[in-house]
């Protein structure tokens, strides 16, 4: 176990050369950055998931009540015997040839089923309440810590010039406020990581799994190496977007569609040039270029950078994304109706509000003379309304 702990913790991978963990010691007149420091946050995670409890109980669940947001899910579908089965043991997307096997079975037409079926996958969904009690605690947790970044970067030299960030490095001592912001951030995504196997599963999980995967790692390796001053900008950069998409959101389950509209938009713009130009304008020529010409590479600055530059892939691929929604809820508002939290099936799943599946409608109804609940065709009808929203 020994030879692990020090083949983990080589200094040739870590550290520039010549540069040893004795040399990064606290002492009485500096402060490094510690590796056990991190430590803390896993408590912190948890202790942070019990305070989104308590938030969400109550203080955003009655701003919700109080914005007279829906409490209840989606309208159940009609118990079937036969379709439940199909739907928790087999699929929850029967194909063609099940679709027919089906409905020979139970002596409905084909597009009874489906809707049968995509109205079962509706109830699934949690209902507007749990989504704006989600997104309301998301926007508390960035608008605080944004705001204490920004305080906390304004009073720094490397904020003004990132040249700063590597001049004297590593031996740059780290600051009681430094250490909370890192501590916090780390705590928050930990959380985030864990929770997303709880919370709303959307269509981009995987990707946002490694978002949180990336954004940890990062945290980890610019606090390990002491990497933080530019980390401490990486940081405060993303959080300014997100802030505006939980709000968004919140706007578009509160039904306040122009001030949805507006946040969107302010959105749309602040991620596409923070993300797609402060980023690799500002943080990557500092990471790659300016910290090769003052400090040099190492194989944990590779690391690193390869780490910022999978982050800007997602940003890429996200921009591009949220480019399309925003064309397609252009295009619908030519006709008056502008939603862009509102459009079918689209692509980025943290800002859609709709479901991929149609509104159900009542059937016709079949009437038939034998069999029971539905096995043998009595039940040949499904009493259903849409559903007032979805996913």
């Amino acid at each position: 176990m020994a030879g692990i702990v020090a083949w983990f913790w080589n200094e040739r991978f870590w550290l520039p050369h010549n540069v040893t963990w004795a040399d990064l010691k606290n002492t009485d007149e500096s402060t490094f950055p510690q590796a056990e420091d991190l430590y803390l946050a896993c408590p912190l995670a948890f202790c942070m998931f019990m305070i989104r409890l308590i938030f969400e109980r109550f203080i955003a669940k009655p701003c919700a009540l109080g914005l007279k947001i829906q409490t209840s899910g989606p309208q159940k579908a009609q118990p079937n015997a036969i379709l439940e089965k199909v739907f928790t043991a087999i699929t929850k997307h029967p194909d063609e040839k099940r679709l027919e096997g089906l409905s020979k079975q139970l002596d409905w037409d084909v597009r009874t089923i489906q809707r049968w079926f995509r109205q079962r996958r509706n109830q699934e969904k949690p209902s507007t309440l749990a989504r704006f009690c989600e997104s309301m605690w998301r926007f508390t947790f960035y608008l605080y810590i944004f705001t204490y970044g920004v305080r906390f970067l304004k009073k720094t030299p490397w904020l003004w010039n990132t040249r700063e960030c590597w001049y004297n490095y590593p031996y740059q001592p780290i600051t009681a406020d430094l250490h909370y912001y890192y501590i916090l951030e780390l705590s928050f995504y930990l959380s985030l990581l864990f929770t997303q196997f709880t919370d709303i599963r959307r269509k981009d999980f995987l990707l946002m799994f490694l978002h949180h995967v990336a954004t940890i790692s990062l945290i980890t390796f610019s606090y390990v190496n002491n990497m933080a001053r530019v980390g401490t900008l990486v940081m405060c950069l993303h959080d300014a977007a997100d802030i505006l998409l939980e709000a968004a959101k919140m706007a578009n389950y509160a039904k306040c569609q122009r001030l949805c509209n507006v946040l969107f938009i302010m959105f749309t713009l602040v991620f596409i040039s923070s993300r797609l130009g402060i980023y690799p304008v500002w943080i990557l020529n500092s990471t790659l270029f300016e910290s090769w010409e003052i400090v040099g590479p190492y194989p944990s600055w590779w690391v690193f950078n390869l780490l910022l530059m999978l982050l800007q892939a997602l940003h890429t691929f996200w921009s591009y994304l949220i480019v399309r929604i925003a064309c397609r809820a252009i295009s619908r508002g030519k006709a008056g109706k502008w939603n862009p939290l509102h459009v079918s099936k689209d692509d980025r799943s943290d800002i859609e509000f709709s479901s991929d599946e149609d509104e159900v409608q009542p059937p016709p109804q079949k009437h038939h003379t034998n069999g029971t609940n539905g096995a043998h065709g009595t039940n040949g009808y499904l009493s259903l309304s849409p559903c007032p929203y979805e996913h």
